[in-house]
């Protein structure tokens, strides 16, 4: 099957991420039909093929090339199966299709040309069995849009020297991300009847009280010194959800909350430096709910490898981005991480969402390149 026809496929079957919505059709949600469709494809290369359960109904899959070159490095390819929902496109968004050298679809920058790519340097290697090649992984994995749970498992199950994530960079290499906490912000109060509301406590009237704490605060906190390739901190409320009806004083409220993480910062750390400026200012009760957290991607480890990624490609700028990607899980656990595939990140997510398919073929080259001819230099370096 050409990576045309795969991705085309890919794009067609659904695998959208949910992430805690209730109002999306249950037969357009969840990886399992992706994965299967990897595995199918992987089989037929006659390799060693293992799943692993993420979380019930959603297994991370994984291939294994093993090298015949005694103390070979492992390299680690990864990308993510799962996509972002559909709203707003104005494409049908499982459609697949090809049109002036672009693909078409949900999914097909973010990130099923990524893993469509790696699956055509890894299936190469398999036919090709060239002397002196590393032992390779190669890795789909589930939830990396919403909690990171494929990630998080991926790192109990296996080791590498070195890991490139697929995700749209345009075919350079990103070293270093922000990294991302997440967490709920409940107020309580007491419900009555709204004709007379003086015999309750609005949990929504609480709420806004530390709304307005947190928005001078953000302000505050993106004039802080910023980090000096990806800029400032940054925290955002992203939902408000709050009370039962129009004739009832809400006795509850809570509000999400989504702080951009810079290399050195921890959920914790920051969770507790915003509940301290909200108690400075204010006396109102709150609970912090955490619900995410993944560190930031810090450029740590691996050079000799990255250099030799950079020399295939022909580029050696090494990019920092503000959006989090596996990446930073897979590095904390070890195993030094780049970002690396086809695609821009201006075009994921979006109501027309396509991929160029020359940078898919492209992408896959470079990776066989990387594998074939640069890793064991590399190693020697």
């Amino acid at each position: 099957m050409t990576l045309e026809l795969l991705l085309a496929e890919l794009v067609q079957t659904p695998s959208i991420n949910p992430m805690g919505r209730t109002d999306i059709a249950p037969e357009l949600c969840g990886e399992s039909r992706a994965t299967a469709i990897y595995e199918r494809e992987l089989q037929a290369l006659g390799v060693r093929v293992q799943r692993s359960s993420a979380a019930p109904g959603r297994d991370n899959l994984y291939a294994f090339f093993d090298s015949a070159t005694p103390d070979a490095p492992t390299i680690l390819l990864e990308a993510h199966l799962d996509t972002v929902p559909v709203d707003g496109m104005t494409i049908d968004p499982f459609c697949g299709t090809i049109k002036d050298g672009k693909l078409y679809g949900r999914g097909s920058c973010d990130v099923k040309a990524g893993g469509v790519a790696m699956f055509g340097a890894f299936r190469k290697l398999v036919q090709q069995k060239p002397a002196n090649a590393p032992s390779v992984i190669l890795a789909y994995t589930v939830d990396e849009e919403h909690t990171f749970l494929g990630a998080q498992q991926l790192v109990k199950d296996i080791h590498a020297d070195f890991a490139i994530v697929a995700e749209p960079t345009n075919l350079q290499i990103v070293r270093s991300h922000k990294g991302v906490a997440r967490w709920m912000i409940e107020t309580t109060g007491t419900a009555c009847h709204s004709s007379t509301p003086s015999k309750g406590v609005s949990a929504i009237y609480r709420m806004a009280k530390l709304l307005a704490i947190i928005e001078r605060y953000a302000t505050e906190l993106e004039q802080r010194p910023p980090h000096p390739q990806l800029g400032p901190a940054t925290i955002s409320i992203g939902t408000i959800v709050g009370g039962v009806s129009p004739n009832t004083v809400p006795d509850a409220c809570r509000v999400s909350v989504d702080r951009r993480l810079l290399p050195g910062e921890t959920s914790q750390q920051v969770m507790a430096d915003l509940a301290v400026e909200l108690r400075k200012h204010t006396a109102v009760p709150f609970e912090f709910l955490p619900t995410l957290a993944c560190p930031a991607l810090n450029p740590t480890g691996g050079e000799m490898f990255v250099q030799s990624l950079a020399s295939v490609i022909g580029d050696p700028t090494l990019l920092a981005v503000p959006f989090g990607t596996d990446a930073s899980t897979i590095q904390e656990a070890g195993i030094p991480a780049v970002v690396f595939g086809p695609g821009q990140i201006a075009q994921a997510h979006t109501k027309d969402e396509y991929v160029e398919l020359a940078q898919v073929h492209r992408a896959a080259e470079l990776l066989f390149e990387f594998l074939v001819y640069h890793v064991e230099s590399a190693t020697r370096l």
